[in-house]
């Protein structure tokens, strides 16, 4: 693999500008002001899969943002990878936090600073990258490659699963290849096994029919954003532990070789604490701070909103309160299962004074893979031959919905195969992609072909 290895090389200012001109459109799907912005990344991005000698692209249009597909087949007989990964980027709210703005890439102590740097622009380019490394060798590809990269994933994929149920014999494979999670730490390559499904739920109080002033009406009617606030501390006890009925019954607890897995890796619990900000870390008590974030289920309130948020005072009684919540899973709970539960609790806690409004949003199924199949191996040796060192196992406390949805649908093994590094800021101000695992990742992903090639073989 010299070969791949000084074409990264030789190409590297190359490669890093395209990754830029990607990075500087600004598809934010969660906002209908930029279709146009959504449509023109779709397009862009296809022309570069063009470019580099793939077949069959297409920009597929859907009920929502484009799907954009392509191939690249060299045998009948040989294994077929399929690659997922997304081009739609969250907003970049709040901009006056950027230090540089959102959608100018720049470049400060070798990371390239810009919304979807890591997530997924930026990862999505290194498999462009790896296989234009690949077809420019006289060997090419051992194996066939199919892509699908869609516009959706930042609100919840709402049309990738009838795009995939439409095209389920077009896009058959034999392995799944998603690159939309991180390595442990920079030195320590790593293999994503386990995702956190989610539930979430926005929660409403209403009381009465409009705001009233809270010194004329104070202690005659209930308080919506008081009733809120009660209930909502009722959702966890004294140690943290979620108190749904039923919440931890279908909880998997870790394995003993699991357990031992994470008692290895090199983490700081004082460098976790400075780089997230606060004075002292917490949860689910008699629980480890990774035990907490990659195998035990959570309960968040991600947002609240009631009454006068304004300048200055005004005293109100609200009307009404909102809270979002989300709630992280993990195998073996059932999403359906636990929003039912979470639903009848909440009405259960809440006052008779007060309407309760209770709307559920996109959610996510926990995920699991055994590492022991031929393609966490073929991974292995790549990323081994790249960075040097046997990478590790780990999981990822955020949720990838489509990820059960690809194994049960072309009953293929999925592997998360992701080069961000921890702080790298996804979905917040100043988000940023190191350029040197950028380029790993091309290298990585370029000699993950011939070791599925060989183990398939």
């Amino acid at each position: 693999m010299t070969e791949v290895a000084d074409f990264v090389r030789e190409n590297r200012e190359r490669f890093r500008a395209e990754l830029f001109e990607f990075l500087e459109i600004p598809s934010i799907s969660t906002d209908s002001e930029h279709g146009a912005d959504v449509d023109r990344c779709a397009g862009w991005l296809a022309s570069r899969l063009e470019e580099v000698g793939l077949e069959g692209v297409e920009v597929e249009e859907t009920d929502g943002n484009p799907v954009v597909v392509a191939d690249h087949r060299v045998a009948a007989e040989a294994p077929t990878v399929l690659v997922y990964g997304h081009y739609d980027v969250q907003p970049p709210d709040p901009v006056d936090e950027w230090v540089s703005p959102a959608f100018e890439p720049s470049v400060r102590d070798g990371r390239v600073y810009a919304r979807g740097a890591t997530d997924d622009k930026g990862q999505v380019y290194m498999h462009v990258k790896a296989l234009e490394a690949r077809l420019r060798e006289e060997a090419g590809l051992p194996v066939n490659v199919k892509l699908v990269l869609e516009g959706e994933e930042e609100v919840g994929s709402p049309n990738l699963e009838p795009f995939l149920r439409e095209n389920r014999e077009r896009l058959d494979c034999d392995a799944v290849v998603i690159s939309d999670t991180g390595m442990f730490a920079r030195d320590v390559p790593s293999v994503t096994v386990g995702l956190r499904g989610m539930v979430y739920q926005e929660i409403t109080f209403r009381g009465p029919s409009s705001d009233l002033h809270s010194g004329l009406y104070g202690g005659t009617v209930v308080n919506p954003a008081n009733a809120l606030a009660e209930t909502l501390a009722q959702l966890k006890d004294d140690d943290r532990r979620i108190t749904i009925p039923g919440f931890y019954e279908d909880v998997r607890e870790m394995t003993d070789e699991e357990r031992e897995t994470v008692e290895t890796l090199p983490f700081d619990e004082e460098d976790y604490r400075q780089e997230v900000g606060v004075r002292q870390l917490g949860g689910e008590a008699g629980r480890s701070t990774l035990e907490r974030a990659w195998f035990r289920p959570t309960l968040d309130v991600n947002g609240l909103v009631s009454g006068y948020t304004g300048e200055g005072a005004k005293t109100v009684l609200p009307s009404r309160a909102t809270a979002k919540l989300s709630m992280r899973l993990v195998p073996d709970q059932d999403p359906a299962r636990v929003q039912e539960n979470f639903q009848w609790y909440v009405r259960a806690l809440a006052p008779d004074e007060v309407d309760v409004d209770l709307q559920g949003h996109h959610g996510a199924r926990p995920w699991a893979a055994d590492p022991e199949g031929p393609v966490f191996r073929a991974a292995s040796e790549a990323l081994e031959e790249a960075f040097g060192r046997e990478p590790v196992f780990v999981r990822n406390g955020g949720s990838i919905p489509i990820v059960p949805l690809f194994e049960e649908l072309f009953e293929a093994p999925v592997l998360l195969l992701g080069f961000g590094l921890p702080g790298a800021n996804l979905h917040a101000p100043n988000e940023w992609f190191d350029l040197e695992m950028y380029e790993l990742g091309i290298e990585t992903v370029a000699r993950l072909y011939d070791h599925v090639a060989e183990r398939e073989a």
